[in-house]
């Protein structure tokens, strides 16, 4: 199957375009080594700068300078032809005291582990709970990132931590060997839950859905995909 082509677009005014490019190749050297092995999957990375015209047929990252919703570093969207696109925000993740090379490559990553983001796993030890497939979210923190050369970039989880079956410490959880259990959530990460005794889904007429003001990863997951604004890279 052939590899997506992500390209990663720099909008932001703080950032240079010798800021970014740089950092790409560590980024697909992470993907190359580090992540398509366990989860099967890779991409080609490509950086555009300022002002160019990104390709229709390509998976998108843009980086801008502020997110619109208070303490969200970066989130995945939907391009005007359906394919994912991630937005990462770099003044926002300085403001925040964090790396914006590490939501850049957290948003990445997610992006090629859960492309439509509606890939889920039930919990067997309480089979009315599904986690969702966000590979860095359990371990999103700076601090627990690891560098590329001179890059920090995420660090991520591992097809096992979705195993409940697993032991303690009897296999690899995440790529830096942090997590030692199936959905174990390190000090500062976070994962949400769905709980599916909550929803009914009414044969007779179609429920009623709000699209939340939230334009967050996590918010929007719990509206259909069929109903997500799509989205483009606009032009300063």
């Amino acid at each position: 199957m052939a590899h997506p082509r992500i390209e990663i677009i720099n909008e932001s005014t703080i950032l240079d375009d010798s800021d970014v490019k740089p950092v790409v190749p560590s980024l697909q050297t992470q993907v190359r080594r580090d992540f398509a092995l366990p989860w099967g999957a890779n991409a080609k990375l490509v950086f555009l700068p300022k002002k160019s015209k990104p390709s229709p047929a390509s998976w998108w990252i843009g980086i801008f300078d502020d997110s619109h919703q208070a303490g969200v570093l970066g989130y995945h969207d939907i391009t005007a032809k359906g394919l994912p696109l991630g937005k990462v925000f770099a003044r926002t993740d300085k403001q925040l005291g964090c790396e914006w090379t590490v939501t850049l490559s957290h948003e990445l990553l997610e992006m090629l582990g859960n492309p439509s983001s509606n890939l889920f796993v039930q919990h067997q030890s309480n089979k009315g709970f599904l986690y969702p497939y966000e590979v860095c979210d359990a371990c999103e923190p700076d601090k627990f990132g690891y560098k590329i050369d001179s890059v920090l970039v995420s660090d991520f989880v591992y097809p096992a931590w979705f195993e409940h079956f697993h032991k303690k410490g009897s296999t690899r959880f995440d790529h830096c060997k942090l997590t030692v259990r199936p959905f174990q959530v390190l000090p500062g990460g976070s994962i949400y839950t769905f709980d599916v005794r909550t929803h009914r889904i009414n044969a007779q007429r179609k429920p009623k859905h709000v699209r939340p003001r939230n334009d967050s990863r996590k918010e929007r997951h719990r509206i259909p995909r069929d109903q997500w604004r799509k989205s483009s890279v606009k032009r300063k």
